[in-house]
């Protein structure tokens, strides 16, 4: 008699079918469907075949948002794993495109820098670069400054958390079977649904405020039901630049706040608190490092966007009462070299790993 437990390959094969039958007859997976389909992709057990096909199809067709909890649950289950020591703040967690920034600087480094002078913790996540866009990821722009993050040991990454408030989930290090999925999206040519994902997964457990950029409305209120479920409890959405977290200096700062399942819209206004410009366009590697060190003093082209982006944080981390008293305590923390001392501080934590 045959045996009735299926193959990874069949009970994939079962997915695919409810995901890529068109218009018409496709059907949602459940959370419990969508979480089995992320594993068996990670671990291969599906074919180059079925994962091709299952990430064209469900693009097209856009994950629902209890499908995206499900692989959520698989990331979380599979991935790795930071938590917060006794009496430490709960962190920022931001979720931003893997593929990087290729049109406009970005701010969330000296953001980072910021928050972490004035005690707030950040985890941020990324990898090396990657389709469709191959921009400049957290990790190279680290490296700019001098501070590379890269060969860590989670371990190391945990230690580093519990002692500066500072960690860098790096896929290639600390989610490997993750990277594996990378070289479909250069067959595919498109964002597949993982990407999606990844603006909603945080490596961190417990509590957090978890920080997701959006490009189009119905992805931002996929993520907020997707979320719920998920029981994330506060979470800030962000229409950023180039999808990411980072917060325009150009335009208002379309963003909401959702607690318990419940949202609040919140626009901000940059020409109302001193900062409107231009967004200073992204040119090569030496500009942005020389216009980055600027900004950590307030001085140079990038000054605006980060007085604006780390206010806007410090006061979306409850340190500050107001939007304003955000801007004028990142302002003094700049001014008073405290960001620039920070960056040495992890320089010199990095360093003393290397010699060990």
């Amino acid at each position: 008699m045959a045996s009735s437990v299926l193959s990874g390959r069949e009970r994939f094969k079962q997915h695919l079918r409810k995901v890529g039958s068109g218009e018409h007859t496709s059907k949602g997976m459940s959370r419990q469907e969508a979480a089995d389909a992320m594993a068996l992709m990670l671990d291969q057990e599906a074919t180059p075949a079925q994962i091709g096909a299952f990430m064209i199809a469900h693009r097209i067709r856009r994950p629902e948002p209890q499908e995206l909890t499900g692989m959520l649950d698989t990331y979380r289950s599979r991935g790795p794993v930071v938590q917060s020591s006794a009496g430490q703040r709960a962190p920022l967690c931001f979720g931003m495109p893997f593929d990087g920034r290729t049109r406009t600087a970005p701010i969330y480094p000296l953001t980072t820098l910021v928050l972490l002078a004035s005690e707030q913790p950040v985890v941020l996540q990324g990898g090396e670069r990657m389709p469709i866009k191959y921009g400049i990821t957290a990790m190279d722009l680290f490296r700019l400054l001098d501070l590379d993050l890269t060969g860590l040991c989670l371990s190391q990454v945990q230690a580093g958390f519990e002692t500066h408030g500072f960690a860098l989930i790096h896929q290639p290090d600390h989610f490997s079977i993750a990277d594996s999925l990378i070289e479909y999206r250069e067959d595919l040519g498109k964002r597949p649904p993982v990407a999606s994902l990844e603006l909603l997964w945080t490596a961190h457990a417990g509590a957090h405020l978890l920080v997701s950029g959006f490009v189009h409305p119905p992805t931002e209120s996929r993520a907020w039901e997707a979320l719920r479920l998920a029981g994330e409890t506060d979470v800030l959405t962000v229409k950023g630049l180039e999808g990411g977290t980072d917060l325009p200096i150009g335009r208002a700062c379309i963003t909401a706040r959702v607690r318990h399942g419940e949202a609040e819209r919140q626009i901000l206004h940059p020409r109302d608190h001193g900062c409107h410009d231009a967004d200073v366009e992204w040119s090569k590697d030496q500009d942005w490092k020389d216009q980055a060190l600027q900004a950590l003093s307030n001085r140079g082209p990038l000054s605006d966007a980060l007085r604006w982006n780390a206010g806007a944080y410090l006061w979306f981390a409850g340190l500050t009462d107001t939007l304003e008293a955000g801007i004028q305590n990142a302002v003094a923390v700049l001014e008073s070299g405290k960001a620039l001392a920070q960056l040495d501080q992890l320089r010199v934590w990095r360093n003393s790993l290397s010699i060990r």
